[in-house]
């Protein structure tokens, strides 16, 4: 009994270990930079500054499934499956286009120019300049699987269509933490708004 004490001691140090690093790590990542112009009850209004990010096309509409393939084709792009075996810096949000075959994408860090990043060994791999546009977003908690984003991209176009805001069919579902973070967890969609 006393060694299964220990062993539940020493799980529970290494687990607050892990969501303490998540935290302090989370801290010191690149963010898709942004401005809110507006706010409302449920959601708000940004404007986007154009950005390159890093993209593979997926043949799936489910979440889990899409972004598992999605991921482990990015990241290990980013961890050094390159031409020049460089590890890049991970940045946040991780994004989904929401459509019936989705693409991820990684934003690239800023010190990187189109010209200057590493090509990717997998030939999947596309760089994809995502220009500036103005979006409505909507936040919730928590884990995110194909329910809850259907749920809330539905309660972003109510919302959108009782404040009398156009919007495009351009939706995104953006996802803030690493797989392994289980306190603070932030998932957003975004529409894109029509170009005045």
């Amino acid at each position: 009994m006393k060694i299964v004490s220990i062993l539940i001691g020493v799980l529970l140090l290494i687990f607050i270990g892990v969501q303490l690093f998540a935290l302090k790590s989370q801290k010191n990542i690149e963010t898709y930079p942004y401005k809110v112009t507006k706010v409302y009850d449920n959601f708000e209004i940004r404007n986007y500054e154009s950005t390159l990010f890093t993209s593979v096309k997926l043949s799936t509409k489910n979440y889990k499934e899409s972004s598992s393939k999605g991921f482990s084709i990015l990241a290990g792009y980013i961890f050094g499956d390159n031409d020049k075996n460089e590890k890049i810096a991970m940045t946040s949000p991780v994004a989904m286009t929401l459509e019936d075959s989705m693409t991820m994408l990684f934003m690239v860090p800023k010190k990187f120019e189109k010209e200057t990043l590493p090509q990717p060994n997998q030939a999947e791999i596309v760089f994809k300049n995502e220009p500036a546009k103005t979006v409505a977003a909507i936040t919730f908690n928590g884990w995110a699987d194909d329910e809850k984003i259907e749920r809330y991209k539905q309660d972003l176009k109510l919302a959108l269509d009782t404040q009398k805001i156009p919007y495009t069919n351009r939706f995104y579902f953006l996802g803030y933490n690493a797989p392994y973070e289980v306190f603070n967890r932030k998932n957003e969609v975004i529409v894109e708004l029509p170009k005045d």
